[in-house]
């Protein structure tokens, strides 16, 4: 995999061996930075299933404030720490937690982000659970931006009232979905809402 755009564009990031680590490919990691546009600089980022770090790594590429990765397999953790380290990125925190733990560390640190990935095992329900942790714990921005990644053949799941979709696309069996939350940057989707699903 390699750096789809931006200061780090052309670099690579490496995975662990095995398939415990789903990386998100190159071609929707584009498709998902094309609709998200202006809302990425200066942002500050929240990966909460990070894997190797590429959702975060190209959001610092293409001008994010900062970033906090989190991720709870040793191997994946190993792995996007020295993503981070072969990049000499700054503006990057990870923390080897449970995205449960991470969250409840997060909200004690007084943080508030403006946009989140939500790219968790297929399968399991996790969007749903981490939005509503992420929900409760007020962490997030008013007009922060959540990208949610799941299996296309994944059933709907119960998500917080105020997430209001901006965007739902399909590639394979890959589905993105777009959220805003109300606020100075949400309330409006900058001419990028998109409903159609592919």
């Amino acid at each position: 995999m390699r750096v789809v755009a931006g200061k780090w564009g052309g670099r690579t990031i490496r995975a662990p061996r095995g398939l415990s680590v789903r990386p998100t490919t190159d071609r929707v990691r584009e498709a998902v930075f094309a609709i998200l546009g202006d809302d990425v600089e200066g942002s500050v980022v929240l990966d909460l299933f990070a894997g190797t770090g590429a959702l975060a790594i190209e959001s610092l590429s293409r001008g994010a404030a900062e970033a906090v990765l989190v991720e709870s397999s040793p191997a994946a953790f190993r792995a996007l720490k020295g993503n981070l380290a072969a990049l000499a990125a700054e503006g990057a925190v990870c923390l080897p937690l449970d995205y449960r733990e991470a969250v409840r560390r997060l909200k004690a640190m007084g943080k508030a982000f403006t946009l989140v990935f939500l790219d968790p095992p297929y399968g399991k329900g996790l969007v749903g659970r981490a939005a509503g942790e992420l929900s409760r714990a007020g962490i997030l921005s008013p007009g922060a931006v959540i990208v949610a990644e799941r299996s296309a053949r994944d059933p709907e799941e119960p998500l917080p009232a105020e997430w209001t979709e901006r965007a739902d696309r399909r590639y394979g069996d890959t589905r993105i979905t777009l959220y805003g939350i109300p606020g100075p940057l949400g309330q409006a989707p900058r001419g990028r809402k998109e409903q159609e699903k592919r």
